[in-house]
């Protein structure tokens, strides 16, 4: 509980511009209204799923988050996870999935697992990031499609892109005339406008679904609470976990590069673990934190939690009293400012530093983009990233271990070694050595080296076993203090060959 309290010590000293985040906020819970509805119809739910969602995750992640300003709601990546569970068992396990991905999120937050996040390289963050641009911007061309899934062709094609470009153009234009509004929600205003006075047959929100409703209602879900159940919804609830906190903490890093400020991933994953709970048991598909909603909104100048709040409320007055207002909203101008958030989110300074960065760092870029960008698979992108980039890099350090070799004026035989000892570069480092013809005692130092795992222990072993077949001494010198520390937990599994030192079984010789 210590530990919890100490994550929430909310700081009520900064400024808050409210007429921005009220204003942003509004703008934010408009665009959240067709998202939410389609990636409940994704996952096979109804839109009142994804929209109770939304209001949740919203509500919840904007008091408790932590990072002020990010927006959260149901996302396409949680959807993709849940849609063959909603397909197979319906949605009273959808709900009780929410809740156990909900516990595990608390549980890494606790734990704080967010620290990983160090571990994401750039270049994974710059295929995530432009991926999902590309994958914002897929998703409206829907938009320009007929009910019967063939493109729109004549008048209605050309009202809609004009209708379009005019949303893109105030959202460019405006913010270099008057930043006194947020751009996004002047477009939208002037777009309704226009459709209005000029009764144009475009279309709304409500061709998409009816978002009228109530209060989420409280709801238990109906599933046996038995082991089968848990063995079932378990592994759907783990994925969804580690979806969402992957996606809301690389956006959280997002987020931070823009607004020069510092979140923090721990508080975040147990805000988003909290969120989910509460969706699970309020009729929602559960989520995670949204960026192209939270570009939306930091782009506006929100900076406070005021402005999450406002949107997850403002998105509940929707449903609740403002649905037949709502539902006349065009699509065009919301599949405008979805096309400019994809603009703003791709890292268009990527393709400036391609000449600059090394081979390997640019196919992982182009690998985590593509993953993205295919298969729709936000977290499996940054793994392969992470995974790939990993082996790169032990790669590149197996080829940086050296030895300089000299004889000393007792006939004495040094091997300097130089760069880190371990899986990867114990085959080079054996090479080094010419047991047959050296002198009868040789001294391997460590002054400029590391012995990092099990593999370098081993390889350590093996070394002064050859020597030791015929004849010879061996002494490691200059071992630092974890790699000793190593050596003697290992001393149960692997016996290191140099027997002059009874308490590591290893010569340590101090200069």
């Amino acid at each position: 509980m210590k530990r919890l309290l100490n994550l929430y010590r909310f700081d009520f000293s900064e400024p808050v511009n409210y007429k921005t985040e009220i204003l942003s906020g509004v703008t934010v819970s408009l665009a959240l209204v067709p998202e939410a509805v389609a990636f409940a119809l994704i996952a096979g739910l109804s839109p009142l799923t994804g929209l109770y969602a939304a209001f949740v995750m919203g509500l919840v992640t904007s008091i408790f988050g932590g990072r002020p300003g990010m927006i959260s709601g149901a996302t396409g990546a949680v959807a993709v996870v849940l849609v063959t569970l909603a397909q197979s068992h319906g949605v009273e396990y959808i709900f009780a999935t929410v809740v156990l991905a909900g516990l595990i999120q608390i549980s890494a937050g606790m734990l704080k697992l967010g620290k990983l996040m160090r571990l994401v390289p750039h270049p994974v963050i710059f295929g995530f990031v432009n991926g999902l641009a590309v994958i914002i911007f897929m998703s409206q061309l829907a938009q320009f499609k007929t009910p019967s899934g063939d493109w729109m062709t004549g008048d209605s094609l050309y009202m809609l892109l004009g209708l379009v470009a005019l949303t893109m153009l105030i959202i460019w234009g405006l913010p270099k005339l008057s930043k006194a509004l947020p751009a996004s929600l002047i477009a939208i205003l002037v777009i309704f406008a226009v459709v209005v006075t000029f009764n144009i047959d475009t279309k709304t929100v409500g061709d998409i679904a009816s978002i009228k409703g109530g209060f989420p209602p409280f709801h238990i879900p109906e599933i046996p609470f038995t082991l089968e159940t848990l063995k079932l919804i378990f592994p759907y609830a783990l994925i969804m976990a580690g979806v969402g906190l992957i996606e809301s903490l690389l956006t959280l890093n997002i987020v931070d590069e823009i607004t020069e400020t510092r979140g923090h991933g721990n508080k975040e994953a147990v805000a988003q673990g909290a969120a989910n709970i509460l969706s699970g048991f309020f009729s929602g598909m559960g989520g995670c934190a949204m960026i192209g909603q939270s570009l939306i909104n930091t782009s506006a100048g929100a900076r406070a939690r005021l402005s999450g709040i406002v949107a997850a409320v403002m998105l509940l007055v929707f449903i609740m009293f403002g649905s037949g207002l709502i539902e006349k909203l065009p699509m065009a101008a919301l599949t405008g400012l979805m096309i400019m958030v994809s603009i703003g989110t791709f890292e268009w300074a990527s393709f400036s530093t391609i000449n600059r960065m090394p081979n390997s760092d640019i196919f992982v870029m182009v690998l985590v983009t593509l993953v993205t960008v295919f298969l729709h698979n936000l977290a499996l992108a940054v793994i392969v990233g992470v995974i790939i980039a990993a082996l790169v890099f032990a790669w590149d350090n197996a080829k940086r271990i050296r030895a300089r070799k000299r004889i000393d004026e007792d006939g004495v035989k040094h091997y300097e070694i130089y760069g880190p000892l371990f899986f990867g570069s114990v085959t080079v480092f054996n090479e080094k050595f010419d047991v047959l013809n050296d002198p009868e005692e040789i001294i391997i130092d460590f002054a400029e080296s590391r012995v990092v795992d099990m593999s370098a222990i081993e390889a350590l072993n093996k070394i002064t076993e050859r020597y030791s077949k015929v004849g010879k001494k061996v002494h490691l010198q200059h071992l630092s203090k974890d790699c000793i520390a190593l050596l003697e937990n290992a001393e149960a599994i692997i016996d290191v060959n140099v027997l002059e030192d009874p308490k590591y079984k290893l010569a340590v010789d101090k200069i």
